[in-house]
């Protein structure tokens, strides 16, 4: 008897064993890499603490990462990943443009903050390493997209001024970067709330629709 349609389409949605251990010596393999490179840095984390620090075989790490710039990379997308979840659940919580711009930029602050140690490691390694342009856009394209939406509806109901949408929310993501990298370099000692509403109070400034002028 041939099992029917949606007994086949239970058992190739589950996941064999094979793919379990898979998925979680990755996992671990990441995690273990992260602590590495945030205490030694890139240069002088090597494979054989990363393996010591998963808990397993170096010969077993070499079967899931060619090499360790491979496993940053793993890090460093999965870091970016969780924090674009994080950002659109905190984008979409906010019912008004300034809370949700709030929302993005301490997100990203927040974020950059938990994980400092091993996000300085962008900015004092090898070139090699940087995150370019792309890679950043990639990251941040859905809850910029998002962000724009939030500027132009709220420029369609007159709570702001007429804006390029999407070039603002770009705008704001690129001063909130600046502010990470500040804040990474040792350049700003305030909390992230602090550096947030510093944020905000500028691009909100550059967005309010003053009455003086929307008399002219």
């Amino acid at each position: 008897m041939q099992p029917r349609p949606r007994q086949r389409k239970a058992r190739s949605a589950m996941k064999t064993k094979q793919q379990v251990v898979s998925e979680f010596r990755r996992t671990a393999i990441v995690d273990a890499a992260r602590t590495v490179f945030a205490r030694k840095g890139f240069a002088r984390g090597i494979m054989d603490e990363i393996a010591r620090e998963a808990g397993m075989a170096k010969g077993t790490v070499y079967l899931y990462f060619r090499s360790k710039k491979e496993i940053y990379g793993a890090v460093l997308n999965r870091d970016m990943e969780f924090l674009k979840k994080s950002m659109l659940e905190r984008i979409d919580a906010e019912k008004n443009l300034k809370d949700k711009i709030r929302a993005f930029t301490l997100a990203r602050i927040e974020n950059a903050e938990t994980k400092k140690k091993f996000f300085q490691i962008m900015d004092t390694e090898s070139g090699s390493l940087s995150v370019t342009r792309s890679q950043y856009r990639d990251w941040l394209r859905e809850p910029v997209l998002r962000m724009a939406s939030a500027i132009e509806d709220a420029s369609l109901r007159g709570e702001i001024r007429s804006v390029p949408s999407e070039k603002v929310a770009w705008i704001i993501a690129d001063m909130t970067r600046g502010t990470v990298q500040r804040r990474l370099l040792g350049q700003s000692d305030g909390r992230p709330t602090e550096d947030s509403e510093f944020l905000l109070s500028l691009i909100w400034a550059a967005l309010e629709i003053h009455p003086a002028l929307s008399k002219t």
